[in-house]
């Protein structure tokens, strides 16, 4: 765990959408609901409830807040001005799986052994879930999980999964192997469910249902929610519809699913508010990876980039912190990331540090809950495929392939676009930047081979990623998945 006096604010970003620099720059103050709510089963602000939402392929570009041309997310913005808005904040990487490792270990995904989407989780990795469950919260995961080694558009996780969220932490879960649509087929603790509706209003009543039980009683809850949009197939409902009539289909079809999504996040405020517990409870939002790149309009707010990209577009994401009883309302252009979240959370309940006894990749962002803070002392790192990148501040370093040696040197404030390579120009800082990067992805070479485990290597058992449509245990159930529209395809094309 890293000291949280390690954290400081660099200079204000400047942004690439139409949002007023000077209302960024002076650290903007909107108006907070906390004073207008009943407040009558709060927990002590010691041991906050804490909600992790998370969207699947939302690009940064894809919010109201940042003046999208179509789409209007009223409650995402109400939730932006009554919390901390992260207007500089990173998935753990460019695809889904492995920023969910990111969130759920506080280190880059190849140390977990998460290399890509599909690829299973180690068990040997320290889970957030099971470190506040050991703190006396009550756990649960509600949406897409896609930490099993699965691959595939979602299914029900098994009971006998060997992955499944359970053993990471999870006392309760409705939860799919991947992405999910319209009328889901989940998994509650192992038993199959048919669900009808969008899946983000699915995965929020669950959600929600699971927050009402545990607001009942003296424990704290853990809630994690991960949407399945608007990851594709998309399939939105006719009323969140309407106001894309002139798009193409699947753009109409995937900003019709983020407005369910925005819709769910209205859900959970509003619940929170009722149940009396929304002082003290802590909702971080954010998105899994960058957006699409053939959805109109863009989906990145003109950034370079996309989906699987290392450029900005594909990694960097929406972000809001919302917690009443101890963020003031604001923007910051702090850079943050997906790793930071672990340890964020294990300093907020002053935890000993020995509940994390790998090497993370992230800060806690304590201290920046309090005040702006200046720069951060920490560079944020990156390793995707051959791809690697480092994120110092004002600058970030990449390198399209790591074997080849080639680096770009950007700089971010000055071009966020990403359009110049200005190696020749800060040549102390490329060299800098370069030597940081090389000797972390030693370290991270390390964790793969499993040297930072306690018998020094990976479980020889760790599962391989794999189909759905191989697994034994499924094939009971094909005669009646053939015909769904969210599966068919996978039976007209044999996999190897």
């Amino acid at each position: 765990m890293r000291s949280p006096t390690q954290i400081r604010l660099r200079s204000p970003f400047r942004f690439i959408l139409c949002v007023s620099l000077s209302i960024a720059a002076s650290g903007w103050v909107g108006h907070s609901h906390a004073d207008d709510q009943p407040q009558t089963n709060a927990k002590s602000p010691s041991q906050p409830n804490i909600v992790l939402v998370m969207t699947d392929d939302q690009g940064w570009g894809q919010t109201g807040y940042y003046n999208h041309p179509v789409l209007k997310t009223p409650n995402l913005d109400a939730m932006a001005e009554g919390g901390l808005r992260l207007d500089r904040f990173y998935a753990g990487a460019p695809v889904c799986s492995p920023t969910r490792a990111s969130v759920l270990t506080g280190r880059s995904n190849d140390r977990t052994g998460v290399q890509s989407h599909g690829f299973a989780l180690r068990l040997q990795e320290t889970s957030i879930a099971n470190v506040l469950k050991d703190a006396g919260y009550v756990t649960g995961h509600f949406g897409k999980w896609h930490l099993n080694g699965m691959r595939g558009a979602g299914v029900p996780v098994l009971h006998t999964d060997t992955h499944h969220p359970g053993h990471f932490g999870f006392d309760q879960w409705v939860s799919v192997t991947n992405f999910f649509d319209r009328d889901p087929l989940m998994s509650r603790r192992g038993k199959f469910e048919q669900f009808t509706g969008d899946s983000s209003d699915v995965a929020m009543t669950e959600a929600i249902d699971f927050i009402s039980r545990q607001s009942k009683t003296n424990q704290p809850f853990f809630t994690v929610v991960w949407f399945g949009s608007p990851h594709s197939p998309w399939l939105a409902n006719d009323d969140d519809l309407k106001s894309f009539a002139s798009l193409d289909k699947d753009s109409r079809h995937h900003y019709g699913e983020l407005v369910a999504m925005d819709r769910s996040i209205g859900t959970l405020r509003d619940s929170l508010r009722r149940l009396g517990i929304a002082e003290n409870t802590l909702v971080w939002y954010c998105s899994d990876n960058g957006g699409l790149p053939k959805i109109k309009p863009d989906t990145v707010g003109g950034l370079r980039g996309h989906k699987g990209s290392l450029f900005e577009g594909g990694l960097r994401v929406p972000a809001i912190i919302e917690w009443p009883a101890m963020i003031e309302p604001r923007v910051t252009s702090y850079p943050a990331c997906t790793m930071d979240i672990f340890p964020t959370l294990v300093d907020l309940l002053s935890l000993d540090e020995s509940v994390a006894p790998n090497e993370l990749d992230g800060v806690s962002l304590e201290p920046l809950f309090q005040e702006e803070q200046g720069p951060r002392e920490k560079p944020i790192p990156f390793r995707f495929a051959k791809k690697a990148a480092l994120v110092d501040n004002q600058f970030k370093l990449l390198a399209e392939n790591l074997d080849r040696s080639k680096f770009l040197l950007y700089d971010l404030e000055n071009d966020p676009t990403e359009t110049t390579d200005v190696t020749a120009q800060h040549p102390q800082v490329a060299k800098r930047m370069q030597k940081a990067l090389l000797a972390w992805n030693e370290s991270v070479e390390a964790s793969v081979a499993g040297k930072d485990y306690p018998k020094g290597q990976v479980d020889p058992n760790h599962p391989q990623p794999r189909w759905w449509t191989e697994v034994e245990e499924y094939k009971p159930f094909f005669d009646q998945w053939k015909d769904r529209w969210e599966y068919a395809r996978y039976f007209k094309t044999k996999r190897k």
